[in-house]
């Protein structure tokens, strides 16, 4: 990206009040917090794959009870909080009177949390993929998730007349916005149901290319309205905006004609739409090159940048008829998904809460724990690519013990534990920054972790 330097601005501090921790600071520290408690986990299950005989030493918490426990925690603590800090930003309840409460509804989410990882390791589940809520769970999390609407909502209407430049249009899109934030409790507990499926792929009993392409543009809408709600300046011209939105809606209209059946992927219509992804892999990144961000966001900008570039082609190619038969239900598809989770997601999530901590954050500063968790991820891929391969050809290659599987297990295990590492160096970065224990007075700029003053930059 070209550099274009903007006027320069005192960062805001930030803390909600001058007495009490930032909200948006305590949302990182609880999602490392569930980051790093996933990845512990995540090194518990590999080295349970490479020993299946430690199962024994577990009792009844065995590799089952645990893989729940790190996927939905990867989901709702570490990939759902860092959004969380967004929309309490967007909606501006990281201020008084707002701020106290949400801290409050941090710590709630993080208890119905603890309820799902104890309800799962007891072994009560949904059995479906991310939506293992069930019983008392089932129940907990939507009203954690409601208490936060709820929460954004008060925030809302607290400031209704200070909108912004343009108030009502400002109004009407979180007016909109928190309309479809309300629909996701009741949604989240109805889809929790075990009577309540998506439509499938029958030949292969995973999704459709229409729920695949669908994902993909919900995704894609929430990076088009990241740069308004992180409240970036527009830099130079606006065609590349006009020419993603042009997109995205003729996209969302050709996601809407291919209907909500169960269809094969060796159907030409679903493989052929899908392909529409590929215009994202070059048009996102010029799309956010439109905006500008603060100069410590760079490096993790580019990363997840780069990360998309290579999640959208790939996940197109690995849908077409052959490549999907032969990696279905592999390793391959576990080491996309990780190019998708701890590539791209991850990678985004640290760019957003570098953005709204801002210039003077250092938690994600080590270029070391950069290094670490980027070479670990790319090398975790290639790890678990390899053996969908082979595991294409045989399909018993990653249930029998043997020298090469071994071999790749190992390593799987070794770099599980480099990116834990990484984790645990962001949490305990988190942990003693005096941002988190303790805001700067209103007005007064904070001190960096080595006490130097500093000053926003955009780029």
């Amino acid at each position: 990206m070209n550099p274009q330097r903007l006027e320069e601005r005192p960062a805001a501090p930030l803390a909600g009040d001058d007495e009490s921790v930032s909200p948006l600071a305590a949302a990182a520290w609880h999602s490392l917090a569930w980051l790093l408690t996933a990845n512990a986990v995540g090194v518990l299950l590999a080295a349970l794959l490479l020993f299946p005989g430690l199962n024994r030493e577990l009792g009844e918490w065995t590799y089952g009870r645990w893989m729940p426990v790190h996927i939905d925690l990867q989901l709702y603590g570490w990939c759902s909080l860092p959004l969380v800090a967004f929309l309490m930003k967007a909606y501006r309840a990281d201020e008084a009177p707002a701020a106290r409460w949400s801290r409050a509804a941090l710590w709630l989410w993080s208890a119905a949390l603890t309820v799902g990882a104890l309800s799962w390791l007891s072994g009560h589940s949904s059995g479906k993929l991310f939506l293992d809520w069930t019983g008392y769970a089932r129940i907990v999390f939507p009203l954690a998730v409601a208490f936060l609407w709820l929460l954004l909502a008060w925030s809302f209407f607290w400031r209704w007349n200070d909108a912004g430049p343009s108030p009502v249009l400002g109004r009407a899109v979180k007016t909109a916005g928190l309309a479809l934030l309300g629909l996701v409790p009741p949604i989240l507990y109805w889809s929790s149901g075990t009577g309540v499926y998506p439509p499938i792929n029958p030949d292969t009993g995973g999704p459709t290319g229409a729920s695949q392409l669908e994902s993909t543009l919900v995704v894609v809408a929430i990076l088009l309205m990241l740069p308004f709600g992180l409240d970036r300046r527009k830099s130079g011209s606006g065609r590349w905006r006009r020419i993603a939105y042009a997109v995205f809606a003729l996209e969302a209209l050709n996601c809407l004609l291919l209907g909500r059946g169960s269809v094969s992927h060796r159907q030409p219509a679903q493989y052929l739409s899908l392909s529409g992804v590929l215009l994202w892999a070059p048009l996102m990144p010029a799309y956010y090159r439109s905006f500008a961000w603060p100069e410590n966001a760079k490096l993790w900008g580019r990363a997840w940048l780069c990360w998309w570039a290579l999640l959208t082609p790939s996940g197109w190619l690995l849908f077409l008829p052959g490549a999907l038969d032969h990696f279905k239900y592999t390793d391959g598809l576990v080491g996309h998904a990780l190019m998708a989770m701890a590539g791209f997601v991850t990678s985004l999530l640290i760019f957003i809460l570098v953005t709204l901590l801002g210039p003077e954050n250092e938690i994600f500063a080590a270029r070391w724990a950069f290094a670490l968790w980027q070479g670990s991820t790319l090398g975790y891929i290639a790890i678990m690519v390899i053996a969908g391969w082979i595991e294409g050809d045989n399909p018993g290659f990653s249930m029998i013990p043997g020298t090469g599987r071994n071999a790749l297990y190992g390593m799987r295990l070794v770099l599980g534990i480099l990116m834990t590492v990484a984790t645990l160096g962001w949490f305990l970065r988190a942990s003693r920054l005096a941002g988190l224990r303790r805001s700067a007075l209103p007005g007064r700029p904070q001190r960096a972790a080595g006490g130097a003053r500093t000053r926003a930059k955009a780029i």
